[in-house]
């Protein structure tokens, strides 16, 4: 049994508390409160120094696979134009072992001084390695020619490729990327997920959303993920993104969707997130709405049937009302109490789909990293969408009009820090949609956590829960809220223990602690 103690503990209950002492016995909270009983006086006392602690940080939409992948190879987003494209990819050629295709990750338009996205002769000028560069939102990617030699046909020939820029939209794009993940090497997927955890504990996310399932054969990455996360310290939940619930039920898994396959429009980024009015720039474009609504429908109401959790992607309101409409009709069907059925992004919200949404019990994992994203500024949303701007990601309004809401990243298009979105949730560029600093810790512990059924186990720092904490040096309940993104981290606890990484763990050992479920999950929904 362990102390804590000469800390504030912010609870981050529906009626939230803050204590002084906070005991943990055998990982689990025993005892939260400003009066240490006389039966915890000889257990051992940890002093955090009269800091501040949270209940760990969850991220409720990663791919983390990907970003694991991302995170330890070629990263390309803080460039500034093409020549320090060029250096940063012949370094990383250099100082990396000879790879089958290079893979990086972050270009767009509005960071380098081209103002324009690399295209396929870009990329020869720079290297005759096949080299494929995924843009910044994860919805499309160039390569090198090189790169397209080594592509079959079939994803060649897709619509979706321009043969002239070298660029992979919509269909082509995911058969692309499918295709060269494939040659990564199962001792490489296992130290970038290692890495990946790592970086996730540091920034004290201790309970992981991740949208798995990116075409590898008999679907051998959904399976290799949710074995890695037995030998990792967070807890996570998986979500097949696929639209056969057969193969999700045939893993006896409690939950479906996320993007790619089950993505029903594009982004911003690419101006093919589905709209009901035009493009403002474009008033011939209205975007993409990857399905029709009976394919949506019949999807959803399949595996809502089969009593799965169903997480959707919809960023533009044609989208979002394609998603609502497809719930609608599900829950007609088959009623269900509390399916807890989640839209990711839900970028543009109007108050008639928050209120749909909140009547039928759906969710919204949202990104307000978005909010204050270099790689796609403000400026440049307000271009596409005028007006329309007032409404992006309208958090005060869902929480008005009762809407469970939570965090995440949706790494690797934005880094995964909580504390930066807790920043951009309390600095809206619309102030009168701005939240509390309260509500914006809930939306990334305790509502985060009821996104996926976790709420007896995690989310607050309660009796009987997972004794998961962030010490932060301030206490973010009374620091200025634009100055919210300077806080830091300063140790993070996972099940009562000090993190203190994975230095010299090997990918066997990795393999095997998995094996032998090291940091065993409690049992999902």
């Amino acid at each position: 049994m362990r102390i804590f103690q000469n800390a504030d503990f912010i609870s981050c209950e529906d009626n939230n508390r803050t204590f002084k002492y906070l005991a943990e016995d055998n990982g689990r909270i025993v005892f939260t409160g400003d009066e240490l009983p006389g039966a915890y006086t000889n257990a051992q006392a940890i002093d955090l120094g009269g800091l501040c602690a949270v209940p760990a940080f969850a991220d409720t939409h990663i791919h983390f696979s990907s970003f694991a992948y991302f995170n330890s190879g070629l990263d390309c987003r803080h460039v500034n134009d093409f020549e320090e494209l060029s250096e940063l990819i012949r370094r990383y050629i250099a100082d990396t072992r000879k790879e089958k295709v290079i893979l990086g990750f972050g270009c767009s338009a509005h960071t380098v001084r081209e103002k324009r996205l690399p295209q396929r002769d870009d990329l020869d000028r720079i290297t005759s390695e096949p080299l494929m560069i995924v843009k910044y939102d994860g919805h499309a990617a160039v390569g090198n020619s090189a790169l397209i030699k080594r592509l079959p046909e079939s994803v060649l020939k897709n619509p979706g490729f321009d043969k002239k820029t070298g660029w992979f939209y919509f269909n082509a794009f995911y058969q692309a990327v499918n295709h060269i993940t494939k040659s990564v090497s199962l001792p490489a997927v296992f130290r970038n997920l290692m890495a990946g955890s790592d970086y996730l504990a540091r920034k004290g996310i201790g309970l992981v959303h991740t949208v798995e399932g990116v075409g590898f054969p008999l679907d051998l990455d959904v399976d290799i993920a949710r074995l890695a996360a037995r030998g990792l310290p967070q807890q996570f939940r998986t979500f097949f993104q696929t639209m056969d619930v057969k193969k999700v039920l045939r893993r006896k898994m409690p939950r479906i969707g996320g993007c790619f396959a089950t993505a029903l429009d594009g982004c911003f980024g690419s101006e093919d997130a589905a709209l009901r009015e035009p493009y403002s720039n474009n008033p011939r474009n209205t975007g993409t709405l990857f399905y029709s609504q009976k394919e949506v429908t019949d999807f959803v109401k399949a595996a809502n049937r089969n009593d799965l959790q169903v997480a959707v992607h919809a960023i533009g309101d044609a989208a979002i009302e394609q998603a609502l409409n497809a719930y609608e009709e599900a829950l007609k069907e088959c009623p269900r109490k509390d399916h807890r059925h989640i839209i990711i992004h839900a970028d543009l919200m109007d108050d008639k789909a928050i209120i749909k949404a909140a009547e039928l019990g759906v969710c919204i994992a949202l990104q307000t990293s978005f909010l204050h994203w270099r790689q796609e500024p403000i400026e440049y949303i307000e271009h596409i969408l005028g007006s329309r701007i007032q409404k992006l990601i309208p958090l005060k309004s869902m929480l008005d009009k009762g809407l469970l809401i939570a965090g995440g990243s949706d790494a690797p298009c934005t880094m995964p820090d909580p504390v930066s979105a807790i920043h951009a949730a309390c600095n809206h560029p619309n102030p009168q949609e701005s939240i509390s600093v309260l509500d914006a810790l809930r939306m990334h512990t305790n509502w985060s956590a009821r996104l996926s059924f976790d709420e007896k186990h995690q989310g607050t720092l309660s009796k009987g829960k997972i004794a998961d904490f962030v010490v932060l040096d301030r206490n973010p309940l009374n620091t200025p809220v634009e100055k919210l993104k300077e806080t830091r981290i300063r140790d993070v606890y996972f099940q009562g223990e000090k993190y203190s990484g994975n230095a010299g763990r090997s990918s066997l050992r990795f393999l095997l602690d998995s094996l032998q479920n090291k940091y065993p999950s409690y049992p999902e929904k």
